[in-house]
């Protein structure tokens, strides 16, 4: 039995989506990626009767957290972001928890696991819970992150989407933006349909080289 309730929200000019993920018993949640719109994410919260306790952070890229100031003055809830792009939020004055591969952080009787999955960016965060994985810029539906952007990494990319595809088949991935045929789909289909995964569980390296900005 599922004990958590995800909510994808299309935000801003970038297909962008953030993400709710709601403790079904006792209505706790985490806001991922304030990157637009936080108002009406915080709408959509109060809309469903939630408490948002906590911001979590899949990559600082400016789309995923240029509102985080505002959400962050509203909500006055603690932070969580990989500790390899924490100095992103020191800037921004924003003090936050950092995090590192397979902690788990707790919404009430919910685990939330933590996957380091660099490659678009070097300190990426997956939010794993359940059957439920939020993949930020990482893994798209039928795609992946770009690694042409100053601090990504090809090789590292291949190395996170083979971590990804030894996930269970029936795992829902959430991605960051809305890029693919379809706004979600599991682990088990994309290996069928995503060239990206396909190349990495194969082992197909060279791939990655050769196909350039994704």
């Amino acid at each position: 039995m599922q004990t958590v309730l995800i909510q994808q929200i299309p935000v801003g000019p970038m297909a962008n989506f953030s993400y709710l993920i709601i403790d079904m018993a006792s209505k706790k949640t985490a806001y991922v990626d304030p990157g637009f719109e936080t108002q009406k994410v915080i709408d959509r919260s109060q809309k469903m009767g939630v408490t948002i306790d906590k911001i979590l952070i899949t990559h600082t890229h400016f789309d995923h957290i240029q509102e985080l100031d505002k959400a962050f003055e509203i909500l006055k809830v603690p932070v969580y972001v990989s500790g390899i792009e924490i100095a992103a939020l020191e800037e921004m004055r924003i003090p936050a928890h950092a995090v590192v591969d397979n902690d788990c952080i707790s919404l009430e009787n919910a685990s939330i696991k933590c996957l380091l999955t660099p490659g678009h960016t070097p300190g990426e965060i997956c939010y794993w819970v359940e059957n439920h994985l939020l993949t930020g810029d990482v893994l798209f539906v039928d795609g992946c992150g770009r690694v042409d952007l100053p601090g990504s990494d090809p090789q590292k990319m291949f190395q996170t989407l083979k971590k990804l595809a030894a996930l269970p088949d029936e795992t829902i991935i959430y991605p960051g933006h809305n890029y693919g045929p379809t706004p979600t789909d599991t682990i088990g289909h994309q290996k069928k349909t995503n060239p990206y995964l396909a190349a990495a569980l194969k082992g197909e390296q060279n791939f990655f080289n050769v196909r350039g900005v994704f």
